[in-house]
């Protein structure tokens, strides 16, 4: 899958089948720079570290990805488009599942790379909803991520000790987690289109009794702009003044 005439590929490529074979806590940047017939002064224009290397790994499944699974067709439940874009991940990967299985393993052990594993799990994930026709942004996108990554997460374990060609065990863990999600959201929905509801009711019952009080409370007495009548100009200390100069 990976382009075998640039220097990025070939790294890719070489990590994955030694760590088919070896794992990945062992492999050293010089083992994987020669099985990529490279140095390591090459090596490092690509990458600084082996953590990189499967950030560009997972990047490159998302492109695939997005390139086979193509525009969201018009009337499609989101659940089912979600349930073919993770299925379809699935299958871009497959040939690197010995790989994938090994590097899971020996990364339990080491939460700093896990974490930058996750990190690139979240945009990961960003894009598969995007795909999907899922919007990812804003408040709701907030939530969704997480929710997707945790559906995800459990199905790929699946995945990982699924050995039989048609995925029926991911396929079935995969569906049922999205539907129970699906079912979640609804309520959350409804939740929050009551409590709008609600706000929206008390915020014009509030208006409403502002005004009614605004019209029934007495008019305050107006302060006189001007002497009454008759009554003679006065100046400071109630003297006589004659008309304010012009300045």
């Amino acid at each position: 899958m990976f382009d075998q005439t640039t220097r990025r590929g070939k790294i890719i490529e070489a990590v994955m089948r030694l760590a088919a074979t070896r794992g990945w806590s062992g492999l050293s940047l010089d083992e994987i720079a020669s099985e990529a017939g490279i140095n390591l002064a090459e090596f490092r224009q690509d990458f600084q570290s082996k953590a990189q290397i499967l950030v560009a790994f997972t990047r490159a499944i998302d492109d695939a990805v997005l390139a086979k699974i193509g525009r969201p067709e018009p009337g499609t439940e989101v659940r089912d488009r979600l349930f073919d874009v993770l299925m379809t991940r699935f299958e871009v990967m497959a040939a690197y599942k010995p790989a994938l299985r090994r590097i899971m393993d020996d990364l339990r052990y080491r939460p700093g790379e896990s974490l930058v594993q996750a990190g690139a799990a979240g945009r990961s994930m960003y894009w598969m909803m995007a795909a999907a026709g899922l919007d990812a942004d804003g408040p709701r996108g907030a939530v969704r991520i997480p929710g997707v990554m945790g559906i995800y997460a459990r199905a790929f374990d699946i995945w990982l000790e699924d050995d039989d060609p048609g995925m029926a065990r991911t396929m079935a863990a995969l569906d049922s987690r999205l539907r129970r999600a699906e079912r979640m959201v609804r309520r959350v929905d409804d939740m929050l289109a009551a409590a709008s509801q609600l706000f929206s009711s008390l915020k014009g019952k509030g208006a409403r009794e502002k005004a009614s009080e605004d019209t029934h409370s007495p008019a305050a007495t107006p302060t006189p702009a001007t002497p009454p009548p008759g009554s003679p100009p006065t100046g400071p200390a109630g003297t006589e003044s004659g008309p304010m100069p012009a300045v």
